[in-house]
């Protein structure tokens, strides 16, 4: 009988204070160890995190909107099938590894499409747009290699990200990965939208708010 791997899990001090580190940490243990069902629910808290990847690397490398449904089960069914060769232990190199096989699997969709695709060498837009880089959420694996304190801070951050924003509305996902992660203009993000700008304004401004309020965080405006 599969044991509940709750109960199980190690304490972690880059846990997030809901105990969702803890709770993915103890999955991934027993998962190691043959835990079917461990395995089961380590993926299912996965799967916001790896469609949140699929739409933000998709969006960076083609221009209309590409439903994201395929490369999220592609790489799921990839990762479910090379489990057993995934050679870290750690929630943060797990998450590392479920990103390359969505970046590497965006990266063929998008050559379906355009042929050849650029390397992503953009940084994201703070949430609060002041500039901060604190407060970015990071999705782009060109970036610096983070050290491994800053690592396990960051895939708690990217985690609680994808769970929030799964909460809501499609456009708000939208309008918040084209300026937010990608870092396009309004009037760019009113042509993908087709909305215009001021629209996008308004919509940004309450997707912004909505998020905060998923993540727990003040809203500056309040």
């Amino acid at each position: 009988m599969a044991r509940d791997s709750d109960t199980d899990a190690p304490p972690e001090s880059s846990a997030s204070t809901d105990g969702r580190g803890v709770r993915i940490a103890g999955w991934l243990e027993a998962a190691r160890r043959g835990d079917a069902a461990a395995r089961d629910r380590l993926f299912d808290a996965c799967r916001s995190y790896v469609d949140l990847a699929a739409r933000y690397h998709l969006q960076r490398r083609l221009q209309a909107k590409v439903d994201a449904s395929d490369i999220v089960q592609q790489s799921l069914l990839e990762a479910h099938r090379g489990f057993d060769r995934f050679a870290g232990e750690s929630p943060g190199e797990w998450f590392a590894w479920l990103k390359r096989i969505v970046v590497h699997n965006a990266y063929d969709e998008a050559k379906r499409y355009r042929g050849t695709a650029k390397r992503d060498a953009g940084r994201e837009v703070p949430l609060d747009g002041r500039g901060d880089a604190s407060e970015a959420r990071a999705f782009d694996p060109a970036s610096a290699e983070p050290s491994p304190s800053q690592h396990a801070v960051r895939w708690e951050e990217e985690v609680r990200l994808a769970a929030a924003l799964e909460h809501l509305p499609e456009d708000h996902r939208d309008i918040i990965l084209l300026r937010n992660l990608e870092r396009l203009p309004f009037e760019e993000v009113a042509k993908r939208m087709g909305r215009s700008a001021g629209a996008c304004r308004m919509l940004w401004m309450r997707a912004i708010a909505g998020l905060r309020e998923h993540l727990g965080e003040p809203n500056p405006e309040a």
